[in-house]
């Protein structure tokens, strides 16, 4: 940036709790949240590079597309410079043999390459390039609601767009945790199966009044794949061991005998016996 694009950087107090990143284009300054951590600042500067080096590229992309509305077109050229940096800082043959090499371990790869553990999770997701593939993974971020805030899956899983996720998942147990990975053998209603990795962490910007957000995040493969991960040593993989029933969502899982349902499937009928209690008030038919 200082050298190509006589940029200057400055790390600067935030004037408000939610800024990262601010390029003045007449002065050519890019700010960045001086509280940021390391990875964050690295982040930062490479998707303001690519908004500066790969315009027309990303223009093609935004053009094909064909968005209907500019805001959609504006997310999506955000997401594409996000790609972009999280490419920049963990390139894809380097940090394809170093995953393999280290058996997928989350944190030997954010140390070997100054990223966080989103950051390589989320880039572990996405490198299925043909003729040099990855395990394949899903990935997604949840924040203390419940609520999915960041998904990408190169399985056979994919995650409800609306509602809550199954609570047997869990990554609903990672915020208990207090920051360690944990370990899920999971089964899904197609009766494919995976083994499911979570784990939290707190973003704060610092001080006592500032506010603090809270995430939590699963990573997973297929257990075809799973042998490959350090995270499946002491774990029976084989067909007849005991694997965690979860679903999707309630409103998709058609699940008759789960006791955390919350609401019925969508394609089904409820009956309720008027002498009878049981922990669900109704049966699915």
């Amino acid at each position: 940036l200082e050298r190509t694009h006589d940029a200057n950087i400055r790390y600067m107090e935030p004037n408000r709790p939610d800024m990262l990143r601010s390029f003045d284009r007449t002065s050519r300054t890019l700010s960045l949240n001086a509280r940021l951590e390391p990875a964050s600042w690295f982040f930062q500067i490479a998707s303001q590079l690519a908004l500066m080096e790969q315009t027309t590229q990303i223009a093609n992309i935004l053009d094909a597309a064909n968005f209907k509305t500019s805001e959609a077109r504006q997310i999506c050229r955000l997401g594409l410079a996000n790609y972009f940096a999280g490419a920049l800082l963990l390139p894809y043959g380097a940090f394809t043999k170093a995953a393999q090499s280290q058996n997928y371990d989350l944190e030997q790869l954010a140390r070997q390459f100054g990223a966080s553990l989103e950051q390589v999770a989320h880039r572990l997701s996405t490198m299925q390039r043909p003729g040099q593939r990855g395990v394949p993974f899903f990935f997604a971020r949840i924040d203390a609601a419940g609520t999915i805030t960041k998904r990408h899956s190169a399985t056979a899983l994919q995650f409800a767009r609306f509602g809550g996720a199954c609570p047997l998942w869990n990554v609903h147990r990672a915020f208990e945790a207090h920051g360690a990975i944990i370990r899920q053998l999971a089964q899904t209603p197609d009766n494919n199966r995976y083994l499911c990795l979570a784990w939290s962490s707190e973003k704060s910007l610092g001080g006592f009044f500032s506010p603090t957000r809270r995430y939590a995040y699963a990573l997973g493969c297929e257990i075809s794949h799973a042998g490959k991960l350090v995270y499946a040593s002491g774990l029976n993989l084989a067909a007849g061991a005991k694997f965690d029933p979860i679903g999707v969502s309630c409103r998709i899982c058609e699940r008759r005998d789960c006791l955390q349902r919350s609401v019925p499937p969508i394609t089904a009928g409820i009956t309720i016996a008027a002498d009878k209690r049981t922990i669900i008030p109704y049966k699915i038919v």
